[in-house]
């Protein structure tokens, strides 16, 4: 099954999404802050990357800059997850690499669906 890096800052959201995921079977790996999800993408390859884009510190627009500027993580595809839904959020992670875009709260039903949908 596909392997899947959540980067949430979130205890309460990185859970969520964490026990969502492995419902459907997936390797799940956890990171909540930008350094993490830098280290563990290179440690894991993972499929899929699902980045909060509000993290402390490094924020996840940069985290994402990063992993597709280094040859290791660049054709990892990336996920926007964020609160913010203004359409120049969407565009501001799609330039810095995003391959899509999925609001919060997600939808417990969808959310599941959307990520295969990335996955393919």
């Amino acid at each position: 099954m596909a392997k899947i890096l959540v980067v949430e800052d979130n205890p309460v959201n990185l859970e969520l999404v964490k026990d969502l995921l492995e419902n459907y079977g997936y390797d799940v790996f956890t990171a909540a802050n930008g350094l993490e999800a830098l280290d563990l993408a290179k440690k894991y390859s993972p499929d899929l990357i699902l980045m909060d884009l509000q993290l402390p510190g490094m924020g996840g627009l940069t985290v994402t800059s990063l992993l597709k500027e280094d040859p290791q993580t660049a054709n990892i595809p990336i996920v926007a997850l964020t609160a913010f839904a203004m359409s120049h959020d969407e565009t501001k992670a799609r330039n810095a690499g995003c391959i899509g875009f999925i609001t919060k709260p997600i939808n417990t039903r969808e959310f599941p669906k959307l990520v295969a949908s990335f996955l393919k």
